[in-house]
């Protein structure tokens, strides 16, 4: 999910919390000195110079974690340290485990990518502008459905206090039904499904219900069953009701050097935004993406599906016209960052900044997560604490065993 100014303005009036300097401290063993050293600085200037609260990041080489380490507060009043086992949400991070699930459908014969989702749907998703188009699993997976994210409707998907109460498919069908309250011509581009790119997190949300009917499960039960469990993520779920708050992190809206702490929220479009997990968890799928769907040995989805959602799918011949070749690709619920030179997903949503992030090889891959939301003007702190951490990545690029610190 996009980070949007009015949210996180209502999410700092609204905090029941006292505000708090951020302090870059880590309860984590101490790094020998040397390029280790210099590296923590680099990662803890930063934190206090903007008032990042708290992080965690892992290091992926050859298909396996050989760095994780975490910095800082996940919860500044309780003084518990931020560690590779913290869980917060990963905001967009959620969208491939939902493509992953979309392809494991597919795959089994339940969906096909480019058949009309109405034939998958109890209402009908019309672009009121081209009513005679179809809109397809893969217009929503590279987000050229022309399905747009209205603020005014959309808004209303964050629940402020805990897990949304409104059901998915009860939002969906009012945004898309012509007699539904949220339904408006405005929630389409005037633009034919699949020449234009529009990020939406609703179209994401619409995604995951499609998954939901074709597997006969709620999206979050299927993936637990066939994500989570074989990778032995335990920390991770899709609601707050399904992970341990003791592992949470508190999250925190940065502002003047200052970290104010928010309430949490749930997302009712949560296949586009509500996963909660940690960098030790989301190592592990990671891996499996990067390994054609496989991690140590266990199989979340067959290679050539893998493959398929990892594949750039445009090309000359059927390039979108406001996404030139300049400004990178899109798999499926996947796409370039950083000019085309990396690949994976990103996620910002107030107080959460999120990167899983792998060179074009998938050789060498960062996941990093923040417990704070930056302004505009302090994003540069980010983008270093992500260069410092690529660069120690190419200086461990042969490692002879995995280190948790």
């Amino acid at each position: 999910m996009n980070i949007l100014k009015s949210i996180c303005s209502i999410a700092i009036i609204i905090s029941v919390f006292t505000s708090v300097r951020c302090s870059a401290a880590s309860d984590a063993a101490p790094q020998s000195a040397g390029a280790s050293s210099t590296f923590d600085s680099v990662i803890e200037q930063q934190m206090s110079e903007v008032g990042i609260m708290g992080l965690a990041a892992a290091i992926i080489v050859d298909k396996q974690v050989v760095w994780m380490k975490g910095y800082g507060f996940a919860d500044k009043q309780r003084e518990a340290p931020f560690t590779p086992d913290t869980v917060m949400k990963v905001a967009s991070i959620a969208k491939p485990f939902t493509g992953v699930a979309m392809m494991r459908a597919v795959h089994d014969g339940k969906l096909s990518l480019d058949e009309d989702i109405n034939k998958y749907l109890p209402f009908r998703v019309v672009n009121p502008h081209y009513p005679k188009e179809k809109i397809t699993l893969r217009h929503l997976a590279t987000h050229s459905s022309s399905i747009t994210d209205r603020w005014e409707a959309y808004g209303s998907t964050y629940h402020y206090g805990g897990d949304s109460p409104e059901p998915l498919g009860s939002f969906l069908e009012d945004y898309f039904a012509l007699d539904g309250k949220h339904y408006s011509p405005d929630n389409f581009l005037d633009a034919k499904p699949g020449s234009q790119r529009d990020y939406s997190n609703i179209g994401a949300g619409l995604a995951g219900f499609i998954v939901e009917r074709a597997v006969g499960e709620p999206l979050n039960v299927y993936t637990r069953t066939h994500i989570f469990k074989p990778l032995q993520m335990k920390r991770s779920g899709w609601f707050l009701s399904e992970v341990d708050p003791k592992n949470l992190s508190t999250l925190y809206v940065a502002q003047d050097g200052f970290s104010i702490p928010i309430q949490y929220y749930g997302d009712t479009t949560y296949p586009g935004g509500g996963l909660l997990t940690s960098v030790a968890d989301l190592s592990k799928f990671f891996i499996a993406l990067l390994n054609g769907g496989e991690y140590q040995g266990l199989r979340i989805l067959d290679a050539d599906s893998t493959e398929e959602m990892l594949r750039f799918q445009f090309n000359d011949a059927n390039r979108l016209e406001n996404f030139p070749a300049a400004d990178g690709n899109s798999g499926l619920f996947w796409r370039t960052k950083y000019n085309g030179t990396l690949i994976g997903h990103g996620g910002n949503d107030p107080g959460v900044q999120t990167v899983m992030l792998s060179d074009l090889s998938k050789e060498v891959g960062v996941i990093l997560f923040l417990n704070t939301s930056l302004s505009e003007a302090d994003q540069g702190a980010s983008e270093k604490i992500f260069g410092a951490l690529w660069k120690h990545a190419a200086s461990l690029k042969k490692p002879t065993k995995a280190t948790k610190e």
